[in-house]
């Protein structure tokens, strides 16, 4: 006889990202250098509130 198990999955059991604010990482200079590996991008926050994120 086999026995078969089912799981049911629901949203909660996905990994939640980590939430990081904005106006936390570039702080009063509304600028932020962030690292991947070698390069590095510059995160900003603009007059009318956008991200921008450059190489």
């Amino acid at each position: 006889m086999t026995m078969m198990t089912t799981v049911n999955h629901t949203e909660s059991d996905a990994a939640v990202p980590p939430v990081h604010h904005a106006e936390d990482l570039v702080g009063p200079s509304k600028l932020a250098h962030i690292q991947l590996g070698d390069q590095t991008y510059i995160l900003r926050i603009t007059r009318a509130g956008k991200l921008i994120l450059t190489k």
